[in-house]
């Protein structure tokens, strides 16, 4: 039988997997994908100007939003992260904060979208916080980008790691709360060419891999490498589906 599991002990477990992102800030900025414009597309509201990139990592998000010719202001509480950013988008201003303590004047973002950060925040308080520093009628869009597990070889590879991402387990039905209305949801499927080492790297670049020890870490990434290098000898490419799974909440 399982043991519960202590809050206390798990709060702590998330805490460090949250921090966990500096120490490997190259890696992600090397093998975490972009997102699609279908994505990006639904989760801003028209006419939007200024859009706040919450928990904005290396920039992964940001860059698809300064190429729409949007103001975008960036906030990420991890230093690595942060260098990491400067360096690759050196004209857009990264600020240190949080989802429940935001850097920003009253009313001064149309949007507010998070791109694989929102399962991080404690909704009860980042919700008000990002509803103060929206404009009236101002978005909330959440985007995680998750494998595609109806693919069998992604179904296969899944059940051989350690366990779901935090993002998978918050991407489905993110909370968001008041005093934004009902989240609504969309589901963008896609597919990006990549290579045995990129598969290692985007595994090593997940919080639960970097925080494992380094025997258990190097039994998982064995394993990523095995099954890569068996399909990639089966297709003769190696493609990896992921779905997109977008959210938005808007203020009343």
């Amino acid at each position: 039988m399982d043991l519960p599991v202590d809050p206390d002990q798990r709060r702590a477990r998330r805490a460090a997997q949250a921090r966990s992102f500096g120490a490997a800030a190259d890696v992600y900025e090397r093998a975490r994908p972009t997102y699609p414009a279908e994505a990006l597309d639904w989760v801003l509201p028209p006419g939007a100007r200024r859009v706040l990139d919450l928990g904005a990592g290396t920039g992964k998000l940001t860059r698809l939003l300064t190429a729409r010719g949007l103001e975008v202001v960036a906030v990420e509480p991890t230093p690595g992260m942060r260098e990491q950013f400067a360096a690759v988008l050196p004209g857009v201003p990264v600020l240190d904060g949080t989802g429940e303590d935001l850097p920003l004047d009253d009313g001064s973002v149309d949007a507010v979208v998070a791109g694989q950060s929102w399962h991080w925040v404690d909704p009860d308080r980042a919700a008000p916080e990002v509803a103060r520093v929206l404009r009236p009628g101002g978005w909330l869009g959440l985007l995680w980008n998750v494998r595609d597990p109806s693919v069998d070889w992604v179904a296969r590879l899944d059940r051989t790691l350690p366990g779901p991402g935090e993002e998978q387990l918050g991407s489905l039905a993110p909370r968001v709360g008041a005093p934004f209305g009902p989240v609504e949801r969309y589901d963008v499927r896609w597919s990006q060419p990549t290579s045995v080492d990129g598969l290692l790297d985007l595994t090593r670049s997940r919080s639960w891999v970097i925080t494992l020890g380094e025997e258990r870490r190097r039994e998982v990434l064995e394993d990523v490498r095995r099954q890569a290098e068996e399909r990639l000898a089966a297709a003769g490419e190696l493609v990896l589906p992921y779905v997109t799974r977008c959210s938005r909440a808007r203020l009343p």
